[in-house]
């Protein structure tokens, strides 16, 4: 079947970003989300974002007006009936995604790939709720989904050698680098990045060293981008937290039980960037 229109289910920071990937690759794009205020949001994000690009000379304005052209937003989820690929992007719950895919399964034609971008819940545990369940898959994007050049595609049991191909290829007109992977909690990044950011939260417990110069450490000692105390904050300290407790569930595994700083920041609404106070203060812009 060719791919010509996608359907995204949210609006948000990952849908968001994720339509203006598809779009941008040259296919027409259906994104719903659940009200007028929050999809109008989600379309304003996209248009700053594709100003952004247009004001550093990555696109035209011709480009700019093109891409946003494809991009078509809709409360009602029946107009992703005609979708010939469908990406879920909303919160991390199981069980609305699993309405979601109920959903969407009696919604799109016979023969449509479902895909989650869970970073992650079972994939398998999502395609239970569908009469397909070997066309659920999971496209694990990551964020800025518009700038970071990965995604994980998660294979489960139940998928055949046609669904894996045909996602990845879709993946890969995209313009991002595939890797396939297996449903087990975190895929391959979060396996590994998960333990990293709860040990530097535990180190900074310890008082080994201030957030400042763990950062400055794991920056010119790893020769990473940025620091786990700046990721944790990018990334969003509640997002951290729910991987942490989906993956310490599946595992028991100490190695991924959130320490109790992380709970408390969560809790007291210390989120990072999305909040304006993380780890840092983001308040004064």
């Amino acid at each position: 079947m060719e791919i010509k229109t996608v359907g995204v289910v949210g609006c948000g920071l990952m849908g968001s970003g994720i339509a203006e990937v598809c779009a941008r690759a040259g296919y027409n794009v259906v994104v719903r989300e659940v009200d007028e205020a929050a999809l109008d949001q989600g379309l304003r994000r996209i248009r700053k974002s594709l100003g952004r690009a247009l004001e550093r000379g990555r696109i035209d304005q011709a480009t700019f007006e093109q891409v946003l052209g494809r991009i078509r937003g809709t409360v009602n989820m029946a107009d992703l009936a005609e979708s010939d690929f469908v990406i879920e992007a909303v919160v991390e719950n199981l069980e609305l995604k699993r309405q979601v895919f109920a959903e969407l399964d009696r919604l799109c034609r016979e023969g449509v790939i479902l895909a989650t971008n869970t970073s992650c819940l079972p994939v398998t545990d999502i395609a239970a709720a569908t009469r397909r369940p070997k066309l659920v898959i999971g496209t694990h994007f990551f964020n800025p989904a518009p700038v970071m050049p990965l995604v994980e595609v998660v294979r489960t049991i139940l998928n055949d050698e046609e669904t894996v191909e045909v996602t990845r290829r879709f993946c890969q007109s995209l313009g991002k680098t595939v890797v396939i992977t297996k449903d087990r909690p975190g895929f391959i990044v979060n396996r590994l990045a998960i333990p990293f950011l709860l040990d530097a939260i535990r180190i900074l417990e310890e008082g080994l060293g201030t957030k400042e110069e763990i950062d400055t450490a794991v920056r010119l000692g790893l020769n990473h981008p940025m620091g786990p105390f700046t990721l944790l904050d990018f990334v969003g300290l509640d997002t951290t937290l729910f991987v942490a407790d989906a993956m310490y569930q599946e595992f028991k595994d100490p190695r991924y039980a959130a320490p109790p700083l992380l709970r408390r920041m969560v809790a007291a609404g210390f989120l990072g960037r999305k909040s304006n106070r993380g780890f840092y203060d983001y308040s004064s812009g």
